[in-house]
């Protein structure tokens, strides 16, 4: 590893157990957070989540045992039952498209958590997935924690065992096969002082708004790589913490899908590698995927556009400064 990665893990990396509600409470005072759940036909998973947060961390609280002051789930055009079950469970449901209505919104995770920033005030803000099937609230107040502590930590990225679960099969470490094929050997490569994050690309962090709102997010699955490198090149390691959240079970995806969001993260990469050394990217890096199916006559092609699509920071647009 790195020096500098190695320095960074032993000094950045924490426990959940280090961070108990009442050394957050005490670390709070009038800072504001807001929990985000994007969520694209989540309704089997979604409920359990924000009824969690809600019962034990939010408005289902006390105000002075209170540590999330907004919970919203940003729906991005579900066609199930995702936003009544998540209203119901004590969320704001927010439709993507109502955000920033002006400019059209596109499919894309990226996309729903670039416009949470429009639909929320707090001063932190979490991200959780909705598709997590082994949620508790202490992966909030995981990452909650060193951003509430220490001044210099701008983002905290989520540690967990990802277990692969295939029918009644589990084969333990197995999952986050798109971090150890792609993620993890281009950010040894190409930004080796980040060797040091064991989950890149988590979909649980936390980070300052102030830090968010400066930078530009991908609309698809580049947007976690796009966040840690960007805050790493702008901010240095320091800005940078890793929370143990113990283990993290959700929902898999086929290899063709998978295929799908390692052409975005690819492409997102290649990106700032072209933005680095000064050099026009676009143009030079093919923005489609071509995936085989067998069919009844052979291998029939289909290709994928690979989204290069990037919002601008969201503190550049008027209709944000204006609120």
């Amino acid at each position: 590893m790195h020096d500098d990665a190695e320095a960074w893990f032993a000094a950045h990396t924490s426990v959940v157990t280090d961070w108990p509600r009442e050394r957050l409470l005490a670390a709070k005072g009038d800072v504001r957070v807001s929990v985000v759940l994007p969520a694209l036909n989540e309704e089997p998973t979604v409920g359990r989540i924000v009824a969690s947060i809600h019962h034990a961390l939010g408005d289902g609280v006390p105000s002075e045992r209170r540590l999330v002051d907004e919970l919203v789930v940003i729906d991005s055009g579900s066609t199930d039952a995702t936003a009544a079950v998540a209203a119901a469970a004590g969320a704001r449901v927010v439709s993507r498209d109502d955000v920033i209505p002006g400019l059209p919104a596109v499919p894309g995770k990226g996309e729903a958590m670039w416009r949470s920033l429009a639909a929320t005030t707090g001063d932190i803000v979490v991200f959780v997935d909705a598709d997590l099937q082994s949620f508790t609230p202490s992966y909030v107040t995981g990452l909650l924690g060193p951003l509430l502590t220490d001044p210099h930590v701008a983002l905290v990225k989520a540690v967990y065992e990802r277990p692969l679960v295939q029918g009644s099969t589990v084969v333990s470490a197995g999952g986050g096969r798109v971090t150890e094929l792609v993620a993890r050997p281009l950010l040894n490569l190409l930004w080796p002082q980040l060797a040091g994050v064991v989950q890149p690309l988590a979909g649980e962090y936390a980070a300052r708004r102030s830090l968010l709102e400066s930078l530009p997010f991908p609309v698809g699955y580049g947007v976690e790589i796009a966040l840690l490198v960007d805050t790493f090149e702008r901010h240095g390691l320091a800005a940078i913490a890793q929370v143990d959240l113990g283990v993290r079970v959700h929902r898999h995806h086929d290899e063709r899908r998978l295929g799908r969001m390692s052409a975005e993260i690819m492409h997102t990469a290649y990106e700032r590698v072209a933005r680095r050394s000064g050099t026009e990217l676009l143009g030079q890096v093919g923005t489609s995927l071509t995936q085989f199916e067998r069919g009844a006559s052979g291998f029939v092609s289909r290709d994928h556009d690979v989204t290069a699509l990037e919002r601008p920071p969201m503190a550049s647009l008027a209709e944000y400064a204006r609120r």
